[in-house]
Formats: C-alpha cells, sequence, structure tokens
C-alpha cells in the first residue's frame, strides 16, 4: 500500500486549547507517524501513511477537535518523502507568514474542578488549577508563538510532578503553558491593616472572615481586581457605593455553583429563560442581565429602581473556592476608580484602592493586561454584547475583503475599544474605559501598542471618530505629526452603520438606524437620532428627529433637566425647572451659548426620564433611560403618533413634541407613560421606514447605536416591523454602544478605499 507525506497547516484558534496534543493522539490513533509545531500562530503538520489513513485524519481535525478550538485547514500538499519513525510535537518555529490568533481566558472546566475538590488530588483546593482545556490566556500571555516561556509564568519552573505531567503526550496537562501546582506555582497574599499572610489556605480564610464580617475585600482575578462584598447585607453594598463614589449605578453578582448546589443559589434571586441560563453557564461565562426574583434576599441597593441583575459564576479556580466557602452570593464589581480602567498592579491596587476596601487578596501571578468581564444582555431571542471583556476578547471578525495596508481604529470617547486590521482580519481589544481620566487614556496608549506587538502587524494608517474634541482623535493627530502617519476621520453615525454593514456583509442595500446619546454629524450638530440607506462609505441621511438646542451641551449627558428643558422650550413653553441657575440657563439657550444642536434620540430618553420620574441629575450615562425602561407596564397597541415632516433639506424628521403633554401628565401611571414612550418610539421608527421605502430601495433595517440596548424598545420594534414584513437586523458579536465603534471605523475605512478582493 502506498506511503504518502502530507503537509497540513491549520490555522484560526489552535494556540492556547490543546491543539498539539490533539493532534499528537489523533496521529497516534491512526498510527500515522510525523510532527507537529506551533508556527507564527498556526500548527503545521507532517504526516506519513497511507493516503485513507490522513484523509480520515485530516477531516478529524476539524470533526473532533478540542471543544475551544476553532481550526480551519489552510493548506494541504503531499510533500517529499521523509522517513519518519514516529509522531512527535517540536519546538515552536517563529518563521514564515503570520497568522497569530491570541486565546482568551478561559473558564474552569469541570475535569479540574473535580480535582480542585477532591482531597486525594494533588492540586486539592489549589487556587490557580488549569489544564489544556482551561485556564488564562490572553491576560497572561506576553507573546506569541503561546509557549510557557513567553507568559508571565516563565517566572515559575515547574516542579518534578508538574514537569513530567507538562512533557507526557498522554496527559491532559501536556503542554499547559499556565500549568502549576501548590510547591511550584503563584500562591496568595492577604493583606490588611498591618496583617501580612502568605500561603493559599491562610490567605483564603482570611479573606472569608472578612466577608463574613461585612466588608469589602478587593480581590485579584484573571484580568485585573474585583471589589467583592456579601451581596445580602446591605450595608456592606451601601459602604461599598459610598467609598467607590458610585451611588446607583448596577452592581454584578457572583453566585456559588458547587456540585450540591448547581445553579440553585443563583435561581433562589433570579429568574433566567432557558437560554439565559445557557449563556450563564457557557465557557465565556459572562455576566447576564437577567430578572430579578419578587422576595430575593440580596440587597435592594446593588441595582437600585432597576428590575434586572447583572449575574454571573465563578469562572477562577480561586472564585469558586471564595465562593464555595461563603455559601452565598457576593457583589463582585470592577477593581478600579469609577470610570478607569480594571487594576492589574498589587501595589498599584492598594495604592488606588485602599480607601475602598477593608482588605486585599493578592496573588503573584502577573497580569500582562487588562481585561473587565463580559456582560450580555438577552434581546429578541439572542445574546447581544454589551461589553466584550475576559472570556470573550480578543474578539476576531474576518473582513469580506482585504485591506490595502494595516490600520489601527481608536473608536471614540466613552466605552473604548480599539482595533486592528490588516488583510481580511480585524481584532477588536476589551474594552477600555472612557477616556476622561490620564490613567484611561495610559491604558489606551498600551492598549494600541500591545495589540500591534501580540500580532506582529504595524499600524500604517489611523481611523478615529471626527470629533475633534475626543481624546481618541487627539491622540491620532499627534501620532500622525510625531510618527508620520495618515490619518482619517469617520463620523460617528457612520461608524455606528457600519457596524451593521460589517455584521452582516452578505446584505448590501441597508435603511440603517443610528439612535444613541450624541456624536458629531456632518453638518457640525450633534446627531444621534438617525436613518440612513446605503451601505459602508456611502450612506446617505435620510430621516431623524426634530432638532432641539441642547442647553448646557456635555453636561446635558448628567443633568437631564437640561434635556427636558431644551424640549419644553423648544416647544414655546416658559417652564423653568427648580434647579439653581435655571434661568442663566434659559438665557443661554436663547442666546445659543453653550446650546448645540441636537436630534439626539438618547437625550429625548433623558428627557422623558426626567419627566416621568423627577430625575434631575444621574450619576452613570444612562441610568434614566435604564430606570425608565425598568418601570414600564405592558400597555400594548398604544402608542402616540409623531408626525413625520420633510425639512428644508429634504430630511424626514419626527416631532418628538406630541409627546411631551403625555410624559407630563401626572393623571396617568408612570409606568403607562413610560410605555408610552416606549412604544411611541418604536413606532415612529416604523413609520419612518415605511415612508422611506416609498423613494428607496433596501433589503432590510439595521438597528445600531446605544439606545438599541434598551430591550423593551429594540423587541417592541421587531415585533411591529414583522408586521409590516420589514426584516431588522440587530449585531450580537460586536456591542452596538460604542464599544462597537472601532469595528464601524475599520468597516467605513475597508469600503471607501480601494482593496484586493479576498481570495
Amino acid at each position: 500500500m502506498a506511503i504518502e507525506t502530507r503537509f497540513i497547516r491549520i490555522s484560526g484558534r489552535v494556540q492556547g486549547v490543546g491543539f498539539r496534543p490533539f493532534i499528537y493522539r489523533l496521529a497516534l490513533s491512526h498510527s500515522l507517524t510525523g510532527q507537529v509545531q506551533n508556527s507564527s500562530g498556526m500548527v503545521d503538520i507532517n504526516v506519513q501513511g497511507t493516503t485513507t489513513d490522513i484523509e480520515i485524519f485530516e477531516q478529524q481535525i476539524i470533526a473532533k477537535c478540542p471543544p475551544l478550538a476553532e481550526p480551519e485547514i489552510k493548506q494541504s500538499k503531499s510533500v517529499e518523502y521523509n522517513h519518519y519513525t514516529d509522531f512527535k510535537i517540536i519546538s515552536s518555529s517563529s518563521q514564515g507568514e503570520s497568522d497569530i490568533h491570541a486565546p482568551p481566558d478561559f473558564f474552569t472546566c469541570d475535569d479540574c474542578l473535580q480535582e480542585l475538590t477532591d482531597p486525594a488530588e494533588r492540586r486539592f483546593r489549589y487556587p490557580f488549577i488549569n489544564c489544556t482545556q482551561c485556564g488564562p490566556r490572553y491576560s497572561i500571555i506576553k507573546a506569541l508563538p503561546y509557549d510557557r516561556v513567553n507568559t508571565t509564568l516563565a517566572a515559575f519552573p515547574l516542579c518534578k510532578s508538574c514537569a513530567e505531567e507538562y512533557t507526557n503526550p498522554l496527559d491532559r496537562r501536556f503542554h499547559a503553558q499556565p500549568l502549576a501546582c501548590q510547591q511550584c506555582g503563584p500562591e496568595l497574599n492577604f493583606t490588611a491593616d498591618n496583617v501580612s499572610l502568605n500561603g493559599n489556605e491562610e490567605s483564603l480564610k482570611a479573606c472569608v472572615k472578612v466577608l463574613k464580617k461585612g466588608q469589602i475585600v478587593a480581590i485579584k482575578g484573571v484580568g485585573g481586581y474585583h471589589l467583592m462584598c456579601d451581596a445580602l447585607n446591605d450595608d456592606a453594598v451601601l459602604t461599598l457605593r459610598q467609598r467607590k463614589c458610585r451611588p446607583d449605578k448596577p452592581l454584578a453578582v457572583m453566585f456559588p455553583m458547587s456540585g450540591r448546589q448547581g445553579l440553585q443559589c443563583l435561581l433562589d434571586h433570579v429568574t433566567p429563560t432557558p437560554y439565559e441560563i445557557n449563556k450563564i453557564v457557557e465557557p465565556i461565562r459572562p455576566i447576564v442581565l437577567v430578572k430579578k426574583k419578587m422576595g430575593s434576599g440580596l440587597s435592594p441597593n446593588i441595582a437600585p429602581g432597576l428590575n434586572e441583575l447583572g449575574v454571573f459564576l465563578p469562572y477562577s479556580p480561586l472564585h469558586h473556592l471564595l465562593l464555595n466557602e461563603m455559601d452565598r452570593p457576593l457583589v463582585a464589581t470592577s477593581g478600579n476608580i469609577s470610570g478607569e480602567p480594571v487594576l492589574t498592579d498589587n501595589f498599584e491596587a492598594e495604592n488606588k484602592l485602599g480607601k475602598i476596601a477593608d482588605a486585599f487578596l493578592h496573588h503573584n501571578r502577573p497580569i500582562e493586561r487588562p481585561a473587565d468581564d463580559s456582560v450580555i444582555r438577552v434581546i429578541q431571542h439572542r445574546a447581544r454584547t454589551i461589553r466584550a471583556g475576559r472570556g470573550m476578547a480578543p474578539v476576531e471578525i474576518n473582513l469580506n475583503a482585504n485591506l490595502t495596508q494595516p490600520i489601527i481604529a481608536v473608536g471614540g470617547f466613552m466605552k473604548v475599544t480599539v482595533a486592528l486590521a490588516w488583510k481580511n482580519r480585524c481584532v477588536i481589544s476589551p474594552h477600555i474605559s472612557d477616556l476622561s481620566s490620564l490613567r484611561g487614556q495610559q491604558v489606551f496608549n498600551r492598549v494600541i501598542e500591545d495589540l500591534q506587538f501580540l500580532y506582529g502587524i504595524k499600524a500604517e494608517k489611523i481611523v478615529c471618530d471626527a470629533h475633534p474634541g475626543y481624546a481618541s482623535h487627539q491622540w491620532a493627530q499627534s501620532q500622525a505629526e510625531m510618527k508620520n502617519l495618515a490619518v482619517e476621520t469617520i463620523y460617528h453615525h457612520h461608524a455606528h452603520a457600519g457596524v451593521i454593514s460589517g455584521s452582516f456583509p452578505a446584505l448590501k442595500k441597508w435603511l440603517c438606524f443610528c439612535w444613541d446619546g450624541v456624536g458629531l454629524g456632518q453638518d457640525n450638530t450633534l446627531w444621534g437620532g438617525e436613518a440612513f440607506i446605503g451601505s459602508s462609505a456611502n450612506w446617505q441621511r435620510v430621516a431623524s428627529f426634530k432638532p432641539f438646542l441642547l442647553t448646557g451641551g456635555d453636561k446635558a449627558g448628567r443633568q437631564p433637566w437640561r434635556s427636558e428643558a431644551a424640549l419644553r422650550w423648544e416647544n414655546n413653553e416658559s417652564w423653568l425647572p427648580e434647579i439653581k441657575n435655571s434661568e442663566v440657563a434659559f438665557k443661554a439657550w436663547q442666546k445659543k451659548i453653550n446650546s448645540p444642536q441636537s436630534s439626539a434620540v438618547g437625550r429625548l430618553f433623558d428627557a422623558a426620564a426626567c419627566m416621568v420620574l423627577g430625575i434631575t441629575e444621574v450619576s452613570f450615562e444612562g441610568q434614566g433611560p435604564m430606570l425608565l425602561e425598568s418601570i414600564a407596564d405592558d400597555t400594548e397597541q398604544q402608542w402616540i403618533d409623531l408626525p413625520l415632516l420633510k425639512d428644508e433639506h429634504g430630511i424626514l424628521r419626527s416631532d418628538w413634541s406630541e409627546l411631551l403633554p403625555m410624559l407630563c401628565d401626572d393623571k396617568l401611571k408612570k409606568s403607562t407613560r413610560a410605555a408610552l414612550f416606549h412604544n411611541s418610539l418604536a413606532q415612529a421608527l416604523i413609520k419612518q421606514a415605511l415612508t422611506i421605502r416609498e423613494f428607496y430601495a433596501f433589503e432590510s433595517i439595521g438597528l445600531s447605536g446605544g439606545v438599541f440596548q434598551n430591550k423593551l424598545l429594540t423587541e417592541s420594534i421587531f415585533s411591529i416591523a414583522e408586521t409590516k414584513n420589514i426584516k431588522v437586523y440587530l449585531p450580537d458579536k460586536v456591542p452596538v454602544n460604542d464599544g462597537g465603534l472601532s469595528f464601524g471605523q475599520v468597516i467605513e475605512h475597508l469600503s471607501s478605499k480601494p482593496m484586493r478582493e479576498k481570495k
């Protein structure tokens, strides 16, 4: 029988997922000889045997790959015969074409959890247990290929027992790069006041004791620190809020999950749907927004005024140990100063969080790069990304054409991500933060440099938001001067529309609705309620909302009374809010001083929240709209029809003024007014779409912008559109809020420049 030697190159997610050991075992099972190695982000296989056996082997590379792998056979060809006597895993190579795919951080697998809780196992209760199928990846990688020497575990030489596992091809820890145990790996350290304890058990016990006393502990995890406290202790939650200066923004809750309890603890406090449960338990272990359960014993101050909670399960062995010891849910919010990126360094954490936390649970495994927890919300029966972070990012997307040069897209100002794109690939960073703080800007800089280093790609052009006041725009201009790089500016809402066309590239003719807070428009006003017809880099604005002068400009985001005042004054009302200096604001508005024109639906939501709920000031962006959605009742088939008129430029404008009498009518229940407001905006969008369809052809409606994270509004739009035979699309992998802007900027750039067709 003829013997063949074949070279097979595998691309995709094949690093950090136990892929080479899988290939080794698969080759042995088919009595094949040869070798496998990492090569610049890909896996190269030379395999020898009968043609039939090799073909079966090649099929099973895809069919039987490790659960966390996403392989793609990039090349397969017969090569010159080479007499192999066995099958080997050989040292990694950095030569050849680079095709890096950085793996995200993974949750703790069931096999490791079983060992963690088994006294007979040598890693019993070891807080850093992992294997080839689980554990940290993105947060510990210093460089690729993914070998131990290129991770932060390089400083921890393997003991004899671990080394035997690491070098045994039949062991499930064969080439598990974060491999460690009690004897040779990282360990915990607990500090509080003048107390400092080293050692895993001592530190764990001290931490649990402090948490049970109702105190706050800053706990170092996989991608950064959490601030944690007892979620059933209202005093502890209130203290955390006061110290962190976070009076209202919802806090995430982590629930214990053990063999004894399973999900019962979580189900005692929230009522997730079966689909939401599937998302809660999936390997990403995201924070999932789900309905609160009536009578839950959780502190009402975890998410004040809201009917949803952000819940998640332990994803690291340390979390499992803590939650099992506590046997109750814990608040687990980002360990940072509000608005800044999550902290990762032990010393910096104590320095910055010392006035918030009563104690610290550190460990000595360095975190190479921060990654906040991912957040999703199920809207219209699918999980929609609110924030891409640990377990999910970096997010990789294949483009439908090749770029002519590598670019870096730097997003906007809030919820910032950056995207590195080259050839037909786009890699989106984890959520960074807003760019209002010095540390936020410093981490932003580091992420940009780190992405290029990690993937071995040097950007030749920068793409940024057109708003000159954004720190990302200013960074782009400064880099252009320092490094002689070209800069391309993309209008904010064109980038939002780009998220739609980039997420669904098979569709070409769109009607995209881009509703959000505010962003600079082409006419130098603040847009935020726009409809565009066309496709990427060829958007025509065809609809919007009646414009109004937004008194105070940027201040309106945190002071909803300004949005209410703007609408009332635009409607020729003499109303003045019971706010200090409101007369000064009115006079400034009359003279158009610091009162830019806006069409933002996000500001309409702010105004409605102020009128219905009396919310004049908020502590975080979007607070009013979230509360308004939360109280809305199930009033169906009732709405207020908004007139639709053309302005002097031919733009269709929905007139929001018809909503004001209802919103200010105290005779109506607040819940009814909230529902009517949502229903009316949903109907207004469909009315715009039907009118536009009379003049322009489009295949489908796309929704993008932070407003469409509102589940009630968005599902209403889907429901109404179905009755009108209109197909609606909402992205899921990329956030529709400003976290998706960097991806949208890539798509707009890709579509606006000459490109090579993807082969």
